[in-house]
C-alpha cells in the first residue's frame, strides 16, 4: 500500500498557491514548503508501558522570498482564505533587515535560485500502516518481546522493547516547482539489561526501515542473541591499549562513515572554512577498495526521501570512489556560494528551523570478502561491534567512537574473550587507508538521529559490509 498524501495539506494547497502567486508578483523568486508529520511512540518495559506523541511530529509552513540581495523565511502553521493577505504584509516585513541591525551586519550576496520546472505527486510503498495494525496489537506484540526476553536468563533484570513511527507527508511550491512527497520511517529497539550480582552491563539491538509496523515482524528472531550478549558482558574485561588489526561490524562501520566522512563533507561546513576535506577532493583519502556514499536514494532507509527541504530531488552521491574523494554534499545556497551543483541534501529539524546541509542514508558500499576470509587472516586483532556514540573533528580530521564490544581473534579464530567498553580513536585518512578487506554485506540502520553541532536534529541511517582496518584502541 502507499503512503497516503496528508488531507490537511491537500486542503490547504489552494490557499498555499494563492500565496504564492502574490508573493511572486513581489519578489523574484519565492517558494513554500509545506509540512505535515505525525507519529507515535511504544515502550513496553519493567517500569511499565507507554505510548506517546512522536518525536519528530510537527505542521507548518515555510515561505522563502529573495529581495534581489538575500534570502528571507517567515515560518507559520495557519492559513485559510482571510489569512492570505496578513501573511503577505508579515512576510513583506520580516524581509526588510532592521534598522539598528542595518548598521552592524553585513548582508550576503546571492544570486537567484534558478530551478527547471517539475511537477510530481509520490509515496512509498508500505506494507502495514501501524494505525490499521491498532495500538493494542503493538502494545501486545512489545509485551510479548518483553516477556521472553526477561524469561530466558535469571540474570535479567529489565528487557526493553520499543517501536516508533512517522508518517510525513510534504508539499513544496515556487515558480517551477509543484512537489508532493508521502513518506513514513518505522524504528524498533530492544535492550536488555544484566546483573550478576557483581556487575551490571546491557546490550541493544536496533531496527529500522522505510517501512510501516511490518517492521515488529523482525525483532522477535534478535530477543535471545540479545539476552545472551548482554550475560555475556558481564563478564567481559578491559581493553589494553594499543594499535591492533580490527574488523568492524556494519554498524560500526557504518558510524566511521557517518563521523569521518559524514560531516567532514557537509559543503556549509566549506562555506565556513571548518573542514579540512575540500583541500582533498580528487585526491586519496582511503584504501582503494573504499566507495562511499550518501543519498536519500538507492538505498531505503529513514533517510530516505524524493525531495528535500528547498524542493531540491532526492540523489545518490559517491563521496568517495574506490578511495578518491570525489564530491561533498551541499543544500541550495551553500552550493551556490562554492559554484557547485546542489545534492539535495537541505534538510530541517522542522519547519520552524533554518535548512542546513545534512546526511541521509550514509555508508560504505559492501566488497567481495567474506567474514569468515576477514576473521582467518587476523594473527591478533578484535572483532568490533555495537557502536554505541561518536565524535569528529572535521578541521582535523580526528575521529573518536564508542563501541560496546571488542571480540578478541588470536590465529585466525575467535578465542571467546570480549572486552568493553571499547574507544576506537585515529586520524580518518590513517584509518580508512589501512582498510585492506570488505564483506559483501550490507546492513543499515537508522533508530537515532544526527545534530549538527549540539542540535537541529534529522533523521539518518548508517552502515555498510564488515571491514577490515588498523586502528587505536582503548
Amino acid at each position: 500500500m502507499k503512503v497516503e498524501m496528508s488531507p490537511y495539506l491537500k486542503q490547504v494547497k489552494p490557499y498555499l498557491i494563492s500565496l504564492l502567486n502574490k508573493l511572486l508578483e513581489v519578489y523574484p523568486y519565492a517558494s513554500i514548503l509545506g509540512t505535515d508529520a505525525k507519529g507515535k511512540s511504544y515502550r513496553v518495559s519493567r517500569a511499565g508501558t507507554n505510548i506517546g506523541n512522536g518525536m519528530f511530529d510537527e505542521r507548518g509552513f515555510v515561505a522563502k522570498v529573495y529581495n534581489g540581495i538575500g534570502y528571507s523565511e517567515y515560518v507559520f502553521n495557519e492559513i485559510d482564505a482571510n489569512s492570505i493577505d496578513e501573511l503577505l504584509n508579515q512576510i513583506m516585513k520580516v524581509n526588510k533587515l532592521p534598522e539598528d541591525l542595518s548598521d552592524n551586519l553585513t548582508e550576503g550576496q546571492y544570486e537567484k535560485l534558478e530551478e527547471e520546472s517539475c511537477t510530481f505527486s509520490k509515496a512509498k510503498e508500505i506494507d502495514q500502516h501501524p494505525r490499521s495494525l491498532g495500538d493494542e496489537k503493538i502494545i501486545e506484540i512489545l509485551t510479548a518481546l518483553h516477556s521472553k526476553g526477561k524469561s530466558l536468563d535469571e540474570r535479567v533484570v529489565d528487557f526493553r522493547a520499543d517501536f516508533e513511527y512517522l508518517e510525513i507527508s510534504k508539499c513544496f511550491l515556487s515558480n517551477n516547482k509543484d512537489l508532493e512527497q508521502s513518506l513514513m520511517w518505522s524504528t524498533g529497539a530492544l535492550m536488555c539489561m544484566s546483573d550478576d550480582g557483581n556487575k551490571n552491563n546491557y546490550h541493544y539491538k536496533g531496527f529500522s526501515g522505510a517501512c510501516g509496523s511490518e517492521l515488529l515482524n523482525e525483532m522477535d528472531s534478535s530477543v535471545e542473541e540479545i539476552v545472551q550478549i548482554a550475560c555475556e558482558l558481564l563478564h567481559s574485561e578491559k581493553m589494553i591499549p594499543g594499535t591492533y588489526d580490527v574488523i568492524c561490524a556494519p554498524d560500526v562501520s557504518g558510524l566511521i562513515a557517518h563521523e569521518a566522512f559524514g560531516h567532514g563533507v557537509e559543503m556549509d561546513m566549506f562555506v565556513k572554512d571548518r573542514a579540512l576535506a575540500k583541500e582533498y577532493i580528487d585526491e586519496y583519502v582511503a584504501s582503494p577498495l573504499v566507495t562511499m556514499h550518501d543519498g536519500a536514494v538507492g538505498v531505503e532507509n529513514t533517510g530516505s526521501y524524493f525531495f528535500d527541504d528547498e524542493g531540491t530531488l532526492a540523489q545518490d552521491i559517491v563521496i568517495i570512489d574506490k578511495g578518491i574523494l570525489k564530491q561533498g554534499i551541499s543544500d541550495r545556497l551553500t552550493s551556490m556560494k562554492l559554484g557547485t551543483i546542489p545534492t539535495g541534501n537541505g534538510r530541517r529539524e522542522s519547519y520552524e528551523r533554518k535548512a542546513y546541509t545534512r546526511m541521509t542514508n550514509t555508508y560504505f558500499k559492501p566488497g567481495d570478502s567474506s567474514l569468515e576470509e576477514m576473521i582467518a587472516s587476523i594473527q591478533d586483532g578484535y572483532l568490533l561491534d555495537a557502536s554505541a556514540s561518536g565524535m569528529e573533528d572535521p578541521k582535523n580530521w580526528g575521529i573518536q567512537c564508542m563501541v560496546s564490544i571488542a571480540r578478541e581473534i588470536k590465529d585466525g579464530k575467535l578465542t571467546g574473550k570480549i572486552f568493553s567498553p571499547v574507544v576506537l580513536t585515529g586520524y580518518v585518512p590513517d584509518l580508512l587507508k589501512s582498510i585492506s578487506m570488505v564483506s559483501k554485506d550490507l546492513q543499515l540502520v537508522g533508530t537515532g538521529a544526527c545534530g549538527k553541532g549540539y542540535k537541529e536534529w534529522v533523521k539518518v541511517s548508517t552502515g555498510g559490509p564488515y571491514i577490515k582496518t588498523r586502528v587505536r584502541l582503548g
